[in-house]
Order: structure tokens, then C-alpha cells, then sequence
């Protein structure tokens, strides 16, 4: 039916049900991301990864997995990461100090998950420390956008070396803005000289070390009507254009309010939305929380998004599939009782703040 699979769902409980399967068959289908209700143990972790790998073996297998408290697996032998904020501390202490802790995070975060059969985790946050983002907050590394840019790179130099792709969040920045877009549709009323003087110097900085990126739910009204993962300005013209970032884009959350109302428009349906980002300049959209209660907002995603291609409101894009299939692990993962005994975790575990 297509050459792009750019939906990435999820599934209610801990281990696949007939529907999980069928979904995860649907041609449509890249990936799937996991949440706490999705963990009890890591054998269980490993098995349901094998599970749905047994599904189709392409599937790149998601988590958020930032450390602090967005950490989805606590248990069961895996490490309590930091909140970033913690690294940015430690740099205005120690700058050097910090870089090698950051690498180390990244390896321990990255190692771990893969242990147990994930592919992928939505990090590093690249959001700047602004104070007043409650959503953001201790999730940031710093203020400024030179010592995130260290410290992410940091990070994402520890991911890499566990054969891990990386993250940059929240396009083109979500730290300014008071507003959670989970729950509202934030504003933020800078030009666009200010943003990518400041927030959006990251994803500058790192434009050939990022492999994806996540756009934010938020308006930035002198720049376009559009939140920025709707929006060809942010990420074609500015994010790829202007920049040169070459990797995947993900949508943040569809289901959540910052992306259900967009210019004007009475809200959207899921398929809409998908479509919608996708046509922006996104290669994968996400739908999370809405496999509860039997899935049928998945379902009609899943058959929504074939019809808008139909009537050509999105076009399956190739390029956006090898995107994706790039940011599976390249390399076999280290089971996790070798971890265990692996040098080069134990001195990572130690490196940590």
C-alpha cells in the first residue's frame, strides 16, 4: 500500500493482544512506544520486545527515557538517572567533569534499554532552562544554550556508543513558554531573530549529531499560524533549509490539546492532524494513550491516514521510511546479564552524578 510507515502507537497493557497484532501489522505501522502500564519486570520488557519484533522485525521499538522523573522502567535493576538539570549543576561546577557524566548517562540509559529490546528513547531534552515551563523545568540542562548544546552532545556521544539514536526536543524550543501543551496550546510571542539566537541554537549547533528531532506544540505567531510540528516554515524552511538538519522528525503526541487545534480549524481528527504533519515536513506522527478502552482511536488513524493519502493530502514519502529504518540499532545489543558484567558500564555507572 505505501512506502512509509510513519505511525508510531501503543498498546494498553504488558504483553500484545490479536488487536495490538493486527496493528502492528497495518502497513501504516513504524513503531511502537512503551509507558509505564507497559512494565511490570525486565523479562517481561524483553519478552514483549521480542513479541512484537516476532510482528515485524523493522519496527522501531520507542520509549521516553530521559532520566529524573521522566523515566518509564525505575525497577528491576535499572539505574535512576539524573534529571539533566542535575549535569548542568555539576558544568558550573566542573565543566569537563560534566561532559564525561553526560556520556556517561547517555551510555548507561542507552544500554540498559537495549538490554532489554528497545530500539529508541526521545531524548536529550534540548529545551532551555527559561524558569516559568513547569512541563520542562528540571528536564533542561541549563539556561544557556552552550552549555545544553555540551551536554546534550555529551549525552548523545554515550547513546551512540550503546548503538542508540538520539532526540533533540522540543523544536525549535518549549522552555520560554509557561503553558503545558499536554493540556493547552502555549504561545510564544518572540520573533524569530530572538528564537534561533537562543532557544533554537542547539539544534544548530548539534545539526550533524542529532539523528531526529521532536517538534514542540507551540505557536510562535510572528513566525507562522502554525504550531511548529504543523508548520512547512519551522520545519522545512528553517529546521532542514536554514539549519540543514538531515534526520527524522517526529510529531509530538497527537492526542495531546497543543495539536488539535490548528489555525483556526475546528478540531481535528487524528487522521487530519496526522496528515497535516506530515505534509508539513514530519516523517513519523505519534498517537500515545488512546489504545485504552479497545483502541479505536488508533484504528481510525490508522484507516484515516490511508484515505487522506487517497484524496492527497499527505503523500507516502521513501525518504521519510529510510529516516526511520535509520534510527534502528545497526549493531546487537549487549544481553542484560553481560551488561552487568561489561567494564565499560560499570566505569559508566560510576561517572554519574
Amino acid at each position: 500500500m505505501t512506502e512509509h510507515a510513519p505511525v508510531i502507537l501503543d498498546i494498553a497493557g504488558t504483553a500484545l493482544t490479536a488487536a495490538d497484532r493486527r496493528r502492528l501489522k497495518h502497513p501504516l505501522t513504524g513503531g511502537l512506544i512503551l509507558f509505564a502500564r507497559n512494565w511490570e519486570h525486565r523479562a517481561q520488557l524483553t519478552a514483549l520486545c521480542a513479541e512484537v519484533k516476532s510482528v515485524r522485525d523493522d519496527l522501531l521499538i520507542c520509549v521516553d527515557h530521559e532520566g529524573g522523573r521522566v523515566q518509564r522502567f525505575r525497577t528491576d535493576g535499572f539505574t535512576h538517572l539524573p534529571p539533566m538539570r542535575e549535569l548542568g549543576h555539576l558544568w558550573m561546577k566542573d565543566a569537563l567533569t560534566a561532559t564525561d557524566a553526560a556520556s556517561a548517562a547517555g551510555f548507561v540509559l542507552g544500554a540498559e534499554l537495549r538490554a532489554c529490546g528497545v530500539d529508541f528513547s526521545f531524548t536529550p531534552v534540548l529545551d532551555l532552562d527559561h524558569g516559568p515551563s513547569g512541563v520542562i523545568g528540571d528536564r533542561a540542562f541549563h539556561r544557556d544554550p552552550r552549555v545544553v548544546t555540551m551536554l546534550a552532545k555529551s549525552l548523545m556521544h554515550g547513546l551512540l556508543r550503546a548503538g542508540m539514536a538520539n532526540c533533540g526536543k522540543h523544536f525549535p524550543g518549549h522552555g520560554f513558554v509557561a503553558a503545558d501543551s499536554h493540556t493547552a496550546v502555549p504561545v510564544d510571542k518572540r520573533s524569530l531573530k530572538a528564537i534561533l539566537a537562543d532557544d533554537a541554537r542547539p539544534y544548530e549547533w548539534l545539526s550533524t549529531t542529532l539523528t531526529s528531532v521532536m517538534p514542540a506544540h507551540v505557536v510562535y505567531p510572528k513566525v507562522d499560524a502554525h504550531p511548529a510540528g504543523f508548520s512547512p516554515r519551522w520545519l522545512q524552511e528553517i529546521l532542514r533549509g536554514q539549519l540543514g538538519f538531515t534526520g527524522a522528525v517526529f510529531s509530538d503526541d497527537l492526542s495531546m490539546e497543543g495539536a488539535r487545534h490548528v489555525a483556526g480549524r475546528a478540531e481535528l481528527s487524528y487522521a487530519e492532524a496526522a496528515a497535516l504533519a506530515l505534509s508539513a515536513g514530519c516523517d513519523l506522527v505519534l498517537l500515545c494513550n488512546q489504545s485504552l478502552d479497545d483502541g479505536a482511536a488508533v484504528d481510525a488513524l490508522l484507516d484515516g491516514l490511508g484515505d487522506e493519502a487517497a484524496k492527497g493530502h499527505w503523500t507516502p514519502d521513501p525518504d521519510s521510511e529510510q529516516r526511520r529504518l535509520a534510527l534502528l540499532p545497526a549493531t546487537p545489543p549487549l544481553p542484560w546479564d553481560a551488561l552487568m558484567h561489561d567494564p565499560v558500564y560499570q566505569h559508566a555507572l560510576e561517572r554519574l552524578p
